[in-house]
């Protein structure tokens, strides 16, 4: 492959990786699905690359540097949404007080979103 394929292979890595993550925010699942598929591609033919040209390198930098950008915003929203599912999943009964004015533990299933009416 010459130096100007693998730089190709690389911009269009780096181009994807943006549009990955544009695609992440509108929460475009079938966008991103293609992405992924592009993306695999593209990596199983770069993994083939020995070497790359001192001066390619700065694209390979970008492409870590957005890669890691995308990782953190997929980390951070699995967090938000694991935060999100534990909330409603704890107790929502308020507290209350029995006759001698100690507080009283009731039995209750924790679940907002149990799925019954």
């Amino acid at each position: 492959m010459t130096r100007d394929d693998v730089r190709e292979l690389m911009i269009e890595l780096r181009d994807l990786l943006l549009q990955e993550r544009q695609h992440a925010r509108e929460l475009d699942i079938r966008a991103m699905a293609e992405d992924t598929k592009r993306k695999e591609a593209l990596l199983q033919a770069l993994n083939r690359v020995e070497t790359i040209h001192p001066e390619d390198r700065r694209y390979a930098e970008e492409i870590k540097r957005e890669n890691l950008r995308n990782a953190y915003l997929y980390k951070a929203t699995l967090n938000w949404i694991q935060e999100t599912m534990e909330f409603f999943g704890k107790r929502s009964v308020p507290t209350t007080y029995g006759q001698t004015g100690m507080t009283m533990s009731h039995t209750v299933n924790g679940r907002l979103l149990s799925g019954r009416i």
